[in-house]
């Protein structure tokens, strides 16, 4: 499969432009994304941080032809992921086919959110997901925000099971789960933070980068972050990680993507404008962010 060395170091859960009229601002988008691709980052279009719940699936086919179309401008051959799950299996499939077919690189797909599937039929969502495209897929656990956790052992058996099943974005927040992830999947298996705060831990046992939501609006101070510890240079990646601390925990202090965008705004990024039922975060937690950007000298 092509480029899968390029899912390590950083990919960004891209936070999604809106117009005046909730619409996405297609030049804006187009600006961010190249944003990330010259900072070092590959794009991740559609995952929950773009608002993919509150968009319909012709606006996830427009956001991934236009990460492809400017992934291709750029000369630099990023891997554009495409965020393609639900937890309608066949809704999933669906945005996987046409991923494909738009040439994306890959797929990353959540654990089916509310239906609470038990482990055998997670296996057979993702089996059928990954029988019906070729493209590498990851897999995204993140039990909070889903309802179900999967668990080491499921996993395990979809790594051996289906070779287009690639890798796994970690964001349960156990590290005991994530370290028996890492000791049971195949040694190529690609394993992924799903949490900014968690990386430097991830990655001190094995784990080849991370699907950021910092990187929104520090992408380069991300790669920096994640090649350091790809280097081997773990005491500069401590520092790093105390420095960048404040901002990892500041950006959840509201439901994701919430804090980011509104980082993004004051920073000239983005507006912070979000469809309902998001909203930017309260006044008083705008000053919270307004503190820690400051100290990090990034407004």
């Amino acid at each position: 499969m092509k480029k899968l060395d390029k899912l390590q170091n950083v990919i960004t859960a891209m936070i999604t432009p809106f117009d005046e009229n909730l619409v996405i601002d297609e030049q804006k988008y187009r600006e961010f994304i190249r944003f990330q691709i010259d900072n070092g980052c590959q794009p991740l279009t559609m995952g929950t941080t773009g608002e993919s719940a509150t968009l319909s699936h012709a606006e996830h086919h427009d956001a991934m032809n236009i990460a492809i179309d400017e992934g291709k401008k750029s000369g630099k051959d990023p891997f554009i992921l495409a965020g393609a799950g639900s937890n309608s299996t066949k809704e999933s499939i669906s945005l996987c086919q046409y991923a494909e077919e738009a040439g994306a690189d890959g797929c990353l797909v959540v654990v089916p959110y509310y239906n609470k599937p038990m482990q055998h039929s997670l296996i057979d969502h993702f089996s059928a997901v990954a029988d019906s495209v070729s493209l590498p897929i990851i897999i995204y656990n993140v039990p909070s925000r889903t309802g179900r956790n999967m668990e080491p052992e499921t996993l395990s058996k979809l790594a051996y099971k289906k070779d287009n099943i690639v890798g796994v974005k970690c964001a349960s927040g156990d590290i005991d789960q994530i370290t028996r992830i890492i000791k049971t999947t195949p040694d190529d298996f690609i394993i992924l933070s799903g949490d900014d705060g968690l990386t430097y831990h991830i990655m001190a046992l094995g784990g080849k980068g991370v699907i950021s939501v910092a990187s929104n609006i520090i992408p380069a101070k991300l790669v920096e972050f994640t090649s350091t510890m790809l280097n081997g240079n773990w005491e500069k990646a401590r520092k790093m990680q105390f420095e960048l601390y404040d901002l990892f925990k500041v950006l959840f202090i509201e439901t994701n993507p919430s804090p980011v965008k509104f980082c993004a705004e004051v920073m000239g990024l983005m507006n912070k404008r979000m469809r309902l039922p998001l909203t930017p975060p309260l006044e008083e937690n705008q000053e919270k962010i307004r503190k820690v950007l400051k100290t990090l000298n990034l407004i």
